[in-house]
């Protein structure tokens, strides 16, 4: 945000001294807008946020489930032929009590790398949209001076033509006059 700030207040003052708007598209022809976003909002990831990514990315995965059924399986199936000796016998408080904490730890976990990844997103949207208009500024120029080239060239296309009628009819003109000698 800083740097497109940078970019406009230095155009500005370019304005300001009378710039044309050929040495205005070159100033922002030089300046590289793009930058790898992934890489600045990393950097400010502390280790919380980065123990946070890995788990929320391990607890959306088809592995967590496999592993999770498999414990939840082994723990019931456990517990049931147990029976006696259960350490947590039907209906599986304890169980339940361990999936409610797993649950009050994981939501959260799993909202605060959403809101990191939202930033992110939020920070590559805007370094496209700064990247956009300023494609859109040097495509609207080329546009402009496509069609300056366009209209020249039909000038000249019209110029040729008239040209070849007048050579056309000198040369006309030469071949009557040797003709004539």
């Amino acid at each position: 945000m800083t740097d497109r700030k940078k970019l406009i207040n230095e155009i500005l003052k370019d304005v300001e001294n009378d710039i044309d708007d050929e040495e205005m598209l070159h100033i922002l022809i030089e300046k590289k807008i793009s930058k790898n976003m992934d890489k600045k909002v990393k950097a400010k990831y502390s280790i919380g946020d980065k123990a946070a990514d890995h788990i929320a990315k391990f607890a959306g995965s088809w592995r967590f489930i496999f592993i999770f059924l498999s414990i939840l399986i082994i723990w019931m199936v456990f517990n049931i032929i147990a029976a006696i000796n259960a350490f947590d016998p039907y209906p599986f408080i304890l169980l339940n009590l361990v999936l409610s904490c797993i649950a009050a730890i994981q939501a959260p976990l799993i909202l605060m790398s959403q809101n990191r990844q939202e930033e992110g997103d939020r920070a590559r949207a805007e370094n496209d949209y700064e990247v956009n208009l300023k494609n859109e500024f040097i495509i609207e120029d080329i546009h402009k001076k496509l069609e300056v080239l366009l209209r020249n060239q039909k000038e000249l296309k019209k110029e040729i033509r008239e040209k070849n009628k007048e050579l056309a009819i000198l040369l006309k003109d030469q071949a009557e006059t040797q003709k004539e000698r």
